[in-house]
């Protein structure tokens, strides 16, 4: 049978300026980790752009695995959740656990990349327990409760990913009425046990209270079931897309978010959802209307999209090495850290995704009855 073929354009493009966002937030922290000057926690720009990357990451992962699952059950009938798994498995554990091990077991034990107080004894302190929750894809978990470990903490969100890709196609599967509703079901839960949550901490500010509370603001499903709200209106061609697919809305959209992250606004109440949103309605129109004038579809972005995932979890690699690179030189200026940071970056994740991860990545399309992404390019 000749398998289905969907292309999104632009969401490369999408992809790497998240990961960028991401690079921008380490770089600026790790300078400052090194008591170098920084514009971490001086910029609100810098301070909260790093979380809303991977924020920007999320809702394109649920959007497009959900209009994929849809695709699925719509042209055969069901979702086959055990080769949803193995695609998955092909995509994300290669490279997972082989930055999990060179955090833990490599990197500690040359000086070069030792960040300051960070001895392996430290490293190792809680090394069963870190390892233990790693390995189940909890690092969110091993975040709150042993604290950050160099060149993996960022792991945190493919354990948010990998909890989604856990839950996400049996809801599909099984749950096929009031689909939106279900979406918008999800968003309300998380936010009210995160509001019981935060008012547990502040009355009774415990270890536990704070790990659970640190855990749960981690586990940022709400805004995957955002991105897969705007898939599932997209799938299902909803009067209402006469509303989003607007090309005044998609500039509106745009030059706001664009505003919001550079004045570094945070909001009180919804901060997440409020950007999951913006987010949300910037996908929904690169990804499906002609109309709105400007494209991310060209042969970089496509290449440093494809590689995306190896750029964020290669990057504070790249940061580290261009960093002490130019200590060591005593010429210190990001108008050669940023270049030298992403150049090392590029190098490290294009090596790994044509010499390690493809040779996984190969077998995804035997799992796969819709082909997607760069996948459409080599199935014919």
């Amino acid at each position: 049978m000749e398998k289905q073929k969907i292309y999104f354009p632009n969401l490369n493009g999408l992809r790497f300026i998240a990961a960028f966002l991401v690079i921008v937030h380490h770089t600026e922290q790790i300078k400052a980790m090194y008591s170098l000057e920084s514009y971490w926690k001086v910029v609100p720009f810098v301070t909260l752009v790093g979380k809303l990357g991977v924020v920007l990451f999320f809702v394109l992962s649920g959007f497009l695995i959900t209009y994929l699952l849809l695709s699925e059950e719509h042209s055969f009938r069901n979702v086959n959740i055990k080769s949803f798994y193995i695609r998955r498995i092909l995509r994300i554990w290669p490279l997972y656990f082989l930055i999990l091990g060179l955090s833990l077991f490599v990197l500690p034990y040359i000086p070069f990349f030792l960040f300051p107080d960070y001895t392996p004894e430290i490293i190792h302190e809680n090394l069963a327990g870190s390892l233990f929750l790693y390995s189940v894809f909890s690092p969110n978990l091993s975040v709150a409760l042993f604290g950050s470990i160099p060149y993996a903490s960022h792991l945190w969100s493919i354990g948010t990913e990998e909890q989604f890709y856990l839950v996400w196609p049996v809801i599909i599967r099984y749950i096929r009425k009031f689909r939106i509703w279900v979406m918008l079901l999800i968003i309300a839960c998380y936010w009210m046990v995160k509001r019981k949550l935060d008012f547990y901490q502040d009355s009774d500010p415990s270890d536990f209270h704070l790990a659970i509370s640190t855990f749960w603001n981690l586990f940022n499903i709400n805004c995957m079931a955002i991105g897969a709200l705007f898939a599932i209106l997209l799938y299902k061609k909803s009067p209402i897309l006469a509303l989003i697919q607007n090309r005044i809305l998609f500039y509106a959209a745009l030059i706001l978010t664009s505003y919001l992250l550079f004045e570094g606004v945070k909001f009180s109440s919804f901060h997440y959802e409020i950007y999951s949103v913006l987010f949300g309605i910037i996908i929904l129109n690169f990804a499906s209307n002609p109309s709105i004038g400007i494209t991310l579809e060209n042969p970089v972005f496509n290449y440093l999209g494809n590689i995306s995932y190896g750029l964020y979890m290669y990057h504070p690699i790249g940061i580290v090495l261009a960093l002490k690179l130019l200590m060591i030189s005593g010429f210190i200026t990001n108008w050669i850290l940023y270049p030298l940071a992403l150049g090392f970056t590029v190098l490290f994740a294009g090596v790994s995704y044509k010499w390690y991860e493809s040779y996984f990545l190969k077998f995804k399309p035997r799992f796969s009855k819709i082909i997607s992404g760069a996948d459409t390019k080599k199935v014919e």
